[in-house]
């Protein structure tokens, strides 16, 4: 039986500004990675002593959520800029083109030449206080975001094709990594919020040329794919869902109503984490679908905004939760990561720790 771990986080913490600048400076690889080792020991401490319930390294080896994915498969070019309007919460959710994402583009068939999370998993075993959670982006990121017509279809025909071929090495990797000492493993997952939002589910229409239903069964399949492959080692699968977190920006907007009875029943999971830190991500009522047995994460603490969340603020909307939901079935994090990409969102990191001690405290005093 999976654990229910209530205080939970979704993985990635803010890198420090001397990480940043070694980074972006070209540092050697070992002054690097010994840099990397000192802060991982630092955040890994500091969760321990906050309360968490699980441990991650904070994504600090990482350029971005997904980076353990492109920098271990080959095929991707990033001479080839995508930009992305995002939309601005301070502008009341107006797009900017402030800030954009570069996204590798598939140009060559895909090929692993090492373990996805190989430069993270052996550190982790050796320095973690606690259960490791290891987290992994889901293969339906990649059709979106990586598939070029006119370039990527003379290897794959089409974005399902690309998909095909994602999962299979996302499937292989996660059989070994489900067994290599983890307790917890999540797959992060933005583009089912394609879904939630009508401008998107056009735009998968019009760009991505592909039937939004169609696209959603195959996503669903994708994901089962890979969580098939990590199940029966003991191990919590999660899953958390992303309207879009880079520099404290978002991309889509919607509840999760227009999905919910598929996602929750279909997606072989024991954990959601979901958003639930603004009016964006709608009401509770699609929480009625959820099955016996599995947990939903109420993502009810801001990553993206610096001032705290009030603890009996959070403790209301968790009261409201569980109208829907049995308080069994619940635990609490923030609603997503606090730096998707390195160069994370525009709060302190001292904010971040006070944020994640709140979903500690909360945790602790809904569930002891």
């Amino acid at each position: 039986m999976a654990t229910i771990y209530r205080a939970d986080h979704v993985g990635s913490f803010l890198r420090p500004a001397e990480l940043l600048e070694a980074r972006r400076g070209g540092s050697a690889s070992e002054d690097l990675q010994a840099l990397e080792n000192r802060h991982i020991e630092r955040v890994l401490a500091r969760q321990k002593e906050i309360g968490l319930d699980v441990f991650t390294d904070g994504e600090l080896r990482r350029t971005n959520f997904m980076s353990d994915f492109t920098d271990a498969v080959e095929g991707f070019d990033f001479g080839d800029a995508v930009t992305r309007a995002w939309s601005d919460e301070k502008k009341g959710g107006s797009t900017t083109p402030a800030v954009s994402s570069i996204n590798g583009i598939v140009t060559a068939r895909l090929k692993q030449r090492q373990p996805l999370t190989g430069r993270e998993l052996p550190f982790l075993r050796e320095h973690a206080p606690g259960p490791i959670k290891i987290t992994m982006p889901s293969a339906t990121q990649f059709p979106a975001i990586s598939f070029k017509y006119g370039i990527t279809d003379r290897v794959y025909h089409d974005p399902y094709a690309l998909l095909d071929a994602v999962t299979q090495i996302m499937a292989e990797d996660i059989r070994t990594t489900a067994k290599s000492g983890i307790s917890y493993l999540q797959i992060d997952a933005p583009r089912y919020s394609y879904y939630l939002d009508a401008k998107w589910t056009e735009w998968m229409k019009q760009e991505l040329r592909v039937d939004p239903a169609q696209m959603l069964t195959a996503s669903l399949n994708a994901d089962n794919t890979c969580f098939a492959a990590g199940r029966g080692a003991g191990v919590t699968l999660a899953i958390h869902l992303c309207r879009g977190n880079n520099r404290s920006h978002w991309y889509a907007q919607g509840g999760y109503d227009a999905i919910a009875e598929r996602l929750f029943h279909e997606l072989a999971v024991d954990r959601f984490l979901l958003e639930y830190d603004d009016e964006r991500s709608g009401t509770f009522e699609p929480l009625r679908f959820v099955p016996k047995g599995k947990v939903v994460v109420l993502g009810l603490i801001s990553s993206k905004r610096p001032e705290l969340e009030r603890k009996d603020e959070v403790l209301r909307r968790i009261e409201a939760a569980a109208k829907v939901l049995p308080l069994e079935q619940l635990a609490v994090s923030p609603q997503c990561g606090f730096a998707s990409t390195m160069e994370g969102n525009l709060l302190t990191e001292e904010q971040q720790w006070a944020k994640l001690q709140l979903v500690a405290e909360v945790a602790r005093a809904v569930w002891g």
